[in-house]
């Protein structure tokens, strides 16, 4: 895999650049920095979503209507 980092263009609200560019001086990190760690954390977010859902896969299905229904025949609504 290529290592050498790539190039793109980011269009930012100006609050969230500012935001950015503050948090970067003041932690001695870069924008670019910043931005990767955020997508990083994002992507394994996904990971463990989709991790979790393949756990789940085997569960047993309920409708809504069904669920109510069984609320309802439970006395609790």
């Amino acid at each position: 895999m290529d290592t050498k980092p790539k190039r793109s263009t980011v269009y930012l609200d100006p609050d969230i650049y500012t935001a950015l560019r503050l948090k970067a001086a003041q932690t001695d990190a870069t924008i670019s920095g910043l931005i990767n760690e955020a997508a990083r954390r994002l992507l394994e977010e996904d990971q463990e979503d989709l991790a979790a859902f393949a756990d789940r896969v085997a569960e047993p299905t309920v409708s809504y209507q069904t669920f109510l229904d069984q609320l309802k025949a439970d006395g609790k609504i």
